[in-house]
């Protein structure tokens, strides 16, 4: 009998590998807002210069958000703190007619996003690289933002 949980948790870590995935993690936003004054970064270091790598910020909402999109000032800098990318991307939550929620449904009513923010990208050096993360919006407290994040995945024909 004990053996069984033994495999269930065994195989439940067996299909829940991500190959694709290098890098990943989010900063919970407890208080369920996302305020202008704060700017997660996160560090990770590459060591391949001539593979290329996806690159996402990781957005998770629930219904409260007030908008359909979402416009996030995003930065790359390398170790020495020199901005090597620079740009600020939108993407829709929710779609503008009907209200839908878009994402992936996690939890009732909280939707995770992965917005593409550069494809099949090479890094021009080695070494350790950070990414930041400021929202953009009308509000200086952007509510039901629960959490924001960064992916870095190697790049492959399937995951443009």
């Amino acid at each position: 009998m004990k053996l069984s949980p033994v495999l269930a948790i065994i195989l439940v870590l067996l299909f829940s590998c991500d190959d694709q995935r290098l890098f990943e993690e989010n900063t919970d936003f407890n208080s369920r807002f996302w305020s202008v004054d704060e700017k997660p970064s996160f560090e990770f270091s590459v060591d391949d210069t001539l593979g290329k790598y996806n690159l996402y910020c990781n957005v998770r909402n629930d219904l409260d958000y007030p908008f359909s999109r979402i416009f996030i000032n995003w930065e790359l800098k390398d170790s020495t703190g020199a901005v090597l990318e620079k740009e600020l991307v939108q993407h829709t939550l929710f779609d503008e007619k009907t209200g839908k929620p878009f994402g992936e449904s996690g939890l009732g009513d909280i939707y995770n996003h992965r917005i593409p923010i550069r494809s099949s990208y090479q890094f021009p050096y080695a070494g350790k690289f950070s990414v930041a993360f400021q929202q953009y919006m009308r509000m200086d407290t952007l509510g039901g933002v629960l959490a924001v994040g960064v992916r870095l995945e190697r790049f492959s024909p399937e995951t443009k």
